[in-house]
């Protein structure tokens, strides 16, 4: 980040501090010079001004730095160090200095708020705030603070959110499922791009088409793929086949050693013709891959991204990212529509999907990119297997963010590895004494086992929690279960109500159709204030929200209050 006059400054400021016994704090008035360098055009000691120190403190600082808001305190003290520096070296003069020191001023209670406002902050420093990416040297700093829980009170101090993401190397990758090898290759036979590549390839030999001299398809001829095939991007399928050796170019010559389609490849094969083409699209190909050069540049960054989140970016973080990147030049002609054309065009390569406005890794994206680290150099890990660990271990993955297909094979994959009977055991155990949403989860797998779990299930029928689900199960597979009674019911109606607020909270409009369809009858709310369950209050304001029928909506809110005055929480 640095630049020569940085560096001389700062060794100039350094002496000055020594020669006049004041402490410089070094590390922040190198910030402020880099960042006024970077962001804001300042070459020289002699062009920063009190706008610069308002542009730094309230709008760089905040978007860049990684450092909770109490830090702001030792920034403001560099900055008017660095103004004391340049009026006793002649940099500025002294009314120069007055306004700059009351500018500063004027600041210094506003940066604290500017710093806490996540609104404020860049892509790169949203992404490892959310990670926690604090290094061993920073953990050592402080035990923490309220505001930032878990994290060094002086996170990040002196680093930005730039040096840390510059590279994939900067902070470590965090551990990843992956799908199953098979999986991944039948996705990738499904990918458009990469079975593009084949067919334009298919086409120059069976035409007996040359390329040009540099290799890349003829634009005539990338005008007859697209009207004879129907393929979108010919020149970038072209390019991509040549990339990964689909097909061997030599001057103009074109040949292709056992061209075969995807769907006659054995996994493997294909595994390694994708890995090429994730490095290939994320790489700066010579070929456009979305239409629009700015976004192409920045695939890599992108894709790295949604790796390390393993979630979904909405398109406007995308754009907040690119805003970041053109750093206020922004390109002519680019509008929102440009960048969603663009995403989709992304998409159609296989390494992310959209789903409405948000943007991820696919399975198989989530793959190549991880072999492509690996080839790098780059450690990346991959998660245990919860199938391989015991009921615990699966309860809590499948409480985390996970696809619902991992889940799937996930819960299919952990049965396998032992008989209903001691599945059964193994989760309700588990779960004795947990919150609802835990216990929820255990019960649901339980409903899928058959009826050889019957011993495990009725062993719990003495458990006060339990008992209601094991009532039932065994009800639901005839096998003679004892009646529940109506304290029970009700217990068990709470419970399952506990168990969807996660799902309500995320999409309540579903919820509240669900409960339009199938909801508690009044008189059962009116009662559930009596129950003895940690949810119950919260399942009541929970129906008071949305539930259709105002008169039961309004009886949900009477039992909650009712539920309250009593203690139950």
């Amino acid at each position: 980040m640095s630049i020569e006059w940085v560096n001389g400054a700062i060794e100039e400021i350094r002496a000055w501090g020594r020669s006049r016994n004041v402490a410089v704090d070094v590390d922040e008035v190198r910030l402020l010079c880099d960042y006024a360098s970077d962001y804001l055009d300042v070459s020289e000691l002699s062009d920063i001004t009190p706008g610069t120190f308002e542009q730094l403190l309230l709008d760089i600082y905040p978007r860049k730095v990684i450092a909770p808001p109490e830090s702001a305190a030792e920034t403001v003290a560099a900055a008017h160090t660095l103004v004391d520096f340049l009026l006793e070296s002649g940099e500025i003069g002294a009314k120069m200095a007055v306004r700059m020191r009351a500018k500063i001023d004027e600041i210094a209670p506003q940066m604290p708020a500017a710093l806490a406002d996540t609104s404020r902050f860049g892509m790169a420093k949203s992404i490892f705030g959310a990670m926690g990416a604090d290094t061993d040297a920073l953990d050592a700093t402080s035990p923490g603070s309220d505001d930032f829980p878990g994290q060094s009170s002086h996170r990040l101090r002196g680093v930005t959110a730039d040096e840390e993401c510059d590279c994939p190397g900067c902070s470590p990758l965090p551990a990843v499922r992956l799908a199953p090898p098979e999986a991944v290759a039948q996705a990738v036979r499904e990918v458009g791009l990469l079975r593009d590549a084949h067919r334009v390839v298919t086409w120059m030999l069976d035409t007996g088409r040359a390329p040009t001299v540099r290799g890349a398809l003829r634009v005539r001829d990338a005008g007859r793929v697209a009207r004879e095939l129907g393929i979108a991007a010919p020149a970038l399928a072209w390019e991509l086949a040549v990339t990964i050796e689909l097909a061997e170019v030599s001057g103009t010559t074109v040949t292709a050693r056992g061209l075969r389609p995807l769907a006659e490849r054995d996994d493997e094969e294909v595994l390694e013709l994708w890995a090429g083409t994730v490095a290939f699209l994320t790489g700066g190909p010579a070929a456009e891959v979305t239409g629009w050069a700015e976004l192409d540049r920045e695939l890599y960054a992108i894709h790295d991204l949604l790796y390390r989140l393993q979630a979904p970016m909405t398109v406007l973080a995308i754009r907040e990212h690119l805003d970041e990147t053109w750093a206020g030049d922004r390109p002519s002609g680019d509008d929102p529509g440009e960048l969603d054309a663009a995403l989709d065009v992304l998409a159609s390569c296989g390494t992310v999907r959209r789903r409405g406005d948000a943007v991820e890794l696919t399975p198989h994206g989530l793959w190549g990119l991880r072999e492509m680290y690996s080839r790098m150099g780059v450690a990346a890990p991959i998660a245990p297997d919860p199938a391989e660990g015991d009921a615990h271990g699966l309860i809590a993955a499948l409480l985390g963010e996970m696809p619902a297909e991992q889940a799937e094979r996930d819960i299919a994959s952990w049965l396998e590895r032992r008989s209903a009977e001691e599945a059964a055991r193994e989760l309700l155990t588990a779960v004795r004494g947990a919150v609802a949403v835990t216990r929820g989860v255990a019960v649901t797998i339980v409903d899928r086992l058959g009826p050889e779990a019957a011993p495990a299930v009725r062993s719990f029928l003495d458990d006060p929690e339990l008992r209601p689900h094991a009532v039932h199960w065994l009800e639901s597979k005839s096998m003679g279960a004892p009646a529940l009674t109506a304290d029970e019911v009700l217990w068990v109606s709470v419970d399952m109500l506990a168990l969807a607020m996660p799902a309500a909270e995320e999409n309540p409009e579903q919820f509240a159709g669900n409960l339009a369809g199938a909801g508690p009858p009044a008189h059962v709310i009116e009662e559930m204030w009596r129950v003895d369950h940690p949810d119950v209050a919260e399942v009541l304001d929970l129906l008071g929200r949305h539930l259709p029928d105002r008169n039961v909506a309004k009886a949900a809110r009477k039992a909650a209050f009712k539920a309250r005055s009593r203690g139950i929480h």
